[in-house]
């Protein structure tokens, strides 16, 4: 029978290549067979040579040895080229694209978008303090285990996988300047993270990051306390209110930087790399105070006293009244 099937296959078939439309990639997942996993090269390349791969793969039983992944099909490879890679699992990686999320359902959500992980399964892991502490963090701190960037990992990696990847990116990237920096300024690792968190949720201006740092430090330094809005509303948890009143600030909650001093415990997001380093570079002045602008462009006014303050809020409040907003 394999004879006859070769006769009906010419050595033509075999020495041509399965694709010579440029190189693309195909995903293999867990419910895949040979026969899908053919499909999806011809969904690739709808002229792509798959008979003979076909063939080779059939009769090295690929089915039994089906490897989850990434694969990229090279322009030119050889059916018994494709064939090897598949069998052997030679996958190619991919970009893992992470940006500063506000939740950790949000970030489990956006790694699982791009990888062949569940997003469930990272959840899990992320607000399980035994998987958090082999770690080396815990439920406070876990804003700090993932820095925002794109790095290279396989498609088909495990949620504990992805993690510990993460975590070895998240040491990397803390190099002795930036712990030099960190230090220099009074600050941990961690200290500079949670400030950083709250600047992300205090203004969308990148240009303003190092500015309302700048802000914050000054209030540490004087033992003020920082009255940040974000972690009172983090602390009050649930949907976020459209305004902050004066009945939110008396919140009880060790986040509420409005009833306690210095920092809140850990960090109120996801950060990103353009936050922590606005910390660690914080612009130097003497401001103390900052309010929103009245016209709602997210941008703020910046105060050295508590009189100026109050006259940019009133406006602020003013226009917040006006549109309606309670």
């Amino acid at each position: 029978m394999i004879i006859a099937a070769l006769l009906s296959l010419t050595a033509c078939s075999f020495n041509k290549p399965v694709s010579e439309c440029p190189d693309y990639r195909i995903y293999i997942y867990p419910s895949d067979t040979r026969e899908t996993v053919i499909q999806s090269i011809l969904e690739a390349d709808p002229t792509a040579n798959t008979k003979p791969l076909n063939f080779l793969l059939e009769h090295r039983d690929y089915d039994e040895h089906i490897h989850t992944g990434c694969y990229t099909v090279k322009s030119g490879a050889t059916p018994k080229q494709v064939s090897d890679m598949l069998l052997s699992g030679n996958q190619t990686p991919v970009r893992l694209t992470i940006n500063s999320t506000r939740t950790i359902g949000q970030m489990s959500r956006a790694i699982a978008n791009q990888l062949m992980v569940d997003s469930a399964a990272i959840a899990s892991r992320l607000t399980s303090p035994a998987f958090l502490d082999s770690m080396g963090y815990n439920p406070t701190n876990v804003f700090c285990m993932i820095i925002p960037n794109t790095y290279e990992v396989y498609w088909n990696s495990s949620a504990s996988a992805i993690l510990s990847r993460l975590v070895k990116e998240r040491n990397r990237f803390w190099s002795d300047e930036r712990k030099a920096k960190a230090k220099s300024i009074g600050l941990t690792e961690d200290e500079v993270i949670i400030l950083a968190s709250i600047i992300e949720e205090e203004t969308a201006k990148l240009e303003e990051f190092p500015i309302i740092a700048g802000v914050y430090m000054n209030r540490l330094k004087r033992k003020l306390p920082l009255q940040a809005c974000p972690t009172v509303i983090y602390a009050m948890g649930g949907e976020r209110p459209k305004r902050v009143l004066k009945k939110h600030l008396e919140y009880d909650s060790p986040y509420n930087t409005y009833k306690n001093p210095g920092l809140p415990p850990g960090p109120i997001r996801f950060v990103s790399t353009q936050s922590i380093n606005a910390v660690l570079n914080y612009t130097k002045h003497n401001y103390l105070y900052f309010s929103a602008k009245e016209d709602f462009s997210g941008s703020h006014y910046f105060s050295t006293t508590l009189s100026q303050h109050n006259a940019y809020a009133a406006r602020y409040q003013r226009a917040l009244d006006k549109a309606g907003i309670r």
